[in-house]
């Protein structure tokens, strides 16, 4: 099992079925006191029983291999391709666990594509304990997985890929960690099969709306926001090197 991964086993007498089965969960988020409250308040509501935490990816998809959970409630992951290497290992686990976002980022772009990449729920770390309560239980009742609940502001979701105000798209903190690594926009370009342009245009406008004049900047508000991490820097120095 992956470093920070707890599993949880429970016996109830000799009984290995039950008239009224739980909702068996598992959490992964890197923040300890978020991470602990979202257990709380699961274990406080019937029908749910939280079988795992980890605070990381790597550590999610090992305790759904090992627990075999009904729903896997994980944070996004910038970027991109981090979320989707994810989502794929998830599905590849039988019986396959629903997978709720909980997110700091409004983003209609991003929830698109991770519902499209097999997401059931799609929540802000805003949300309040009903609609985290409704999105966990919501794909319990859909098994063929043919609703997603979301859980951002009406207004937001009319936004294309602009992110919302102070807050960098998906796509644009997904060129900015690349930069950040020190690729350069002819690198990041062919990295996500952009022209150089429109690398060039979101780096302008994610700097606008940042109000930073640097990819320096730019990555130290990024850090401080929690938007990307060190890790996530750190892991593609190689890649910008090459």
């Amino acid at each position: 099992m992956r470093e920070g991964a707890r599993a949880f086993t429970f016996t109830i007498g000799s009984e290995t079925m039950t008239e009224n089965p739980r909702t068996r969960v598992v959490l992964a988020d890197d923040h300890t006191l978020f991470r602990e409250g979202m257990a709380s308040l699961l274990a406080s509501y019937g029908g749910l029983e939280v079988v795992g935490e980890t605070t990381n990816d790597d550590g999610a998809v090992a305790l759904a291999r090992e627990t075999k959970p009904d729903v896997v409630i994980m944070q996004a992951q910038m970027p991109l391709e981090k979320a989707r290497r994810v989502l794929d290992r998830m599905r590849a686990i039988l019986p396959t666990p629903k997978v709720v976002i909980v997110t700091m980022l409004e983003d209609p772009r991003m929830m698109r594509e991770l519902s499209r990449l097999g997401a059931s729920a799609y929540l802000l770390k805003s949300a309040s304990s009903r609609q985290l309560i409704g999105a966990v239980r919501a794909p319990v009742f859909d098994p063929r997985g043919e609703n997603v609940v979301v859980g951002m502001p009406r207004s937001a979701l009319t936004d294309s890929d602009e992110g919302s105000p102070g807050v960098p798209s998906a796509r644009q903190l997904e060129i900015l960690l690349l930069a950040s690594r020190g690729l350069s926009n002819r690198q990041i370009s062919a990295r996500l099969h952009l022209t150089e342009g429109t690398v060039k245009r979101h780096l302008a406008d994610t700097y606008k709306k940042m109000d930073v004049g640097s990819r320096g900047e730019a990555a130290r508000n990024a850090l401080q926001e929690e938007w990307i991490t060190i890790k996530d820097v750190t892991e593609g120095y190689e890649e910008a090197e090459a």
